[in-house]
């Protein structure tokens, strides 16, 4: 019998940067760049594997 599942809650709390493992990054243009691009690249591996099917 299968289990259903109507509800989940996720709970996360966010703490200052000091408290970190992550590296800063100093240059904050680069660090959006770098999300840019790899938001760029899941878009195109999605629009691939669509146009395979």
């Amino acid at each position: 019998m299968p289990i259903e599942i109507k509800e989940l809650l996720i709970k996360i709390n966010v703490n200052d940067d000091s408290q970190t493992n992550a590296s800063p990054n100093k240059n904050s243009g680069g660090k959006s760049n770098d999300l840019i691009a790899q938001c760029l690249e899941q878009v195109t591996e999605i629009q691939n594997r669509k146009n395979e099917r």
